[in-house]
């Protein structure tokens, strides 16, 4: 261990990203009376939805209740990557078939986000040179050898599992028994990711309008009303695009989508040699924790983004940055005396099957619950909802059939969260 200080934080509670990418408000002077479709929620759904609508002659009048993408879109952490636990998952609850259906749409989201990005050409500092899975634990990495095979074998998924001997080449820490590398995925600025979608949105025509929540929608024998502070507005069709922060709006939804935050930490810049002896590969790094990590070098090379759940109950960016900070000093000693510059929370919304949701509910659609992979997955079914509402032939998707659960004595706020987070502390800490 080091006997370097760890020094006094002084930090910004606003996310990293937004130096870069600062939020955006979009403000018609007046809202029109009618659209095609209107759409709540400018993060990567919401407007990737209306990117498709408006290069199809659609009308399209998106609502966020504050600044474009101010939620998740533009505080996460970039990561470009497929849930591998679907395979598994899938496998177990609807059999083979339909798991690879559902682990190849999920490689289609990273592909579809890819080339969106290079198509418009989004400057966001697109990196596609692979994701490291660190495992915690011998049992997490016997499961990964035996899952990576699997994929290798059943879907030519390009994976390949790493020994505890070589794990320090992906990443400066002894804190993993082995992981594995995936090629195929990556990392973007998340908050210029973003803004780059909004201006390719409003250019095709969409209008966008900031800080004005959808209060109601009701519907109508010819579409829907929204109703919002500025007005009402009539629209054919409605999208519900709002993730973890979709309240009181659809109470159906809101029972059925659990919201928590994610918590993110960067540090001041750092020399190239120090950013190598945490991240000698330079790509963005998880772990198989319960409460996993993340790590990965800054877009621009200066410095070190680390991120976790230090909590799903914490409200203070101040406390969360400190836990956060003493676990990256503890996996990554080197860094014991480095400051940390911004601590800032995500929100992120979850299905209770873990899966993300695409459908219809009393004829508005709605696409949401990506768990922590957004990035790929929000774009991707923002594009086939606006599909489906176009009734084009290529709308379909394997997630179209899956259950959207609920629980009993679940109505929206997640009061169970801080024994499950106490339970996965535990289940980390026992050993390996």
């Amino acid at each position: 261990m080091s006997d370097r200080t760890p020094p006094a934080e002084t930090t910004q509670s606003n996310p990293y990203w937004w130096d870069a990418a600062p939020r955006r408000s979009e403000a018609p002077a007046t809202l029109p009376e009618r659209v095609d479709v209107a759409i709540v929620g400018a993060g990567y759904t919401g407007l990737s939805a209306a990117l498709t609508l408006a290069r199809r002659s659609r009308e399209v009048l998106v609502f966020d209740a504050e600044a474009a993408g101010s939620g998740a879109s533009s505080r996460n952490q970039g990561h470009l990557g497929v849930n591998r636990h679907f395979y598994a998952q899938a496998t177990a609850a609807f059999g083979k078939q339909k798991a690879l259906q559902i682990f190849r749409e999920d490689e289609a989201a990273i592909d579809f986000t890819v080339d969106l990005i290079q198509r418009e050409k989004i400057e966001c500092y697109l990196q596609r040179n692979g994701r490291f899975v660190g495992a915690a634990k011998t049992g997490h990495y016997d499961q990964m050898a035996r899952e990576a095979e699997a994929l290798r074998r059943e879907i030519g998924y390009d994976v390949h599992t790493i020994p505890r001997a070589e794990v320090r080449q992906q990443i400066g820490t002894d804190d993993y028994v082995g992981g594995e590398v995936r090629p195929r995925e990556g990392c973007v600025h998340s908050a210029l990711f973003h803004n780059g979608l909004l201006d390719r949105a409003l250019r095709a025509g969409a209008r966008v309008v900031s800080g004005t929540p959808v209060q109601h929608v009701e519907r109508t024998k010819d579409g829907f009303v929204v109703s919002s502070p500025k007005g009402k507005v009539h629209a054919r069709d409605v999208l519900i695009a709002t993730n973890a922060l979709s309240g009181d709006l659809v109470p159906y939804i809101k029972r059925r989508i659990l919201p928590y935050h994610g918590a993110g930490i960067v540090t001041e810049p750092l020399s190239p040699e120090r950013i190598r002896s945490v991240v000698p590969a330079m790509r963005p790094c998880v772990d198989t924790r319960k409460l996993g990590r993340t790590v990965r070098p800054s877009p621009d090379g200066t410095r070190i983004v680390f991120g976790g759940r230090a909590t799903m109950a914490e409200s203070d960016p101040g406390v969360s940055g400190v836990r956060l900070g003493a676990i990256m000093r503890r996996v990554f000693p080197q860094l014991s005396d480095v400051r940390i510059t911004h601590s800032w929370f995500g929100p992120t919304g979850i299905t209770f099957q873990k899966m993300p949701h695409i459908g219809l509910y009393e004829g508005m659609h709605c696409a949401l619950g990506y768990s922590p992979y957004g990035v790929a997955q929000a774009p991707y079914l923002g594009h086939k909802a606006a599909l489906r509402i176009l009734r084009a032939n290529d709308a379909a998707t394997a997630f179209d059939d899956l259950p959207f659960e609920t629980r009993p004595l679940y109505f929206g706020n997640p009061w169970f969260l801080p024994a499950v987070v106490a339970y996965y502390r535990y289940k980390d800490f026992i050993s390996r």
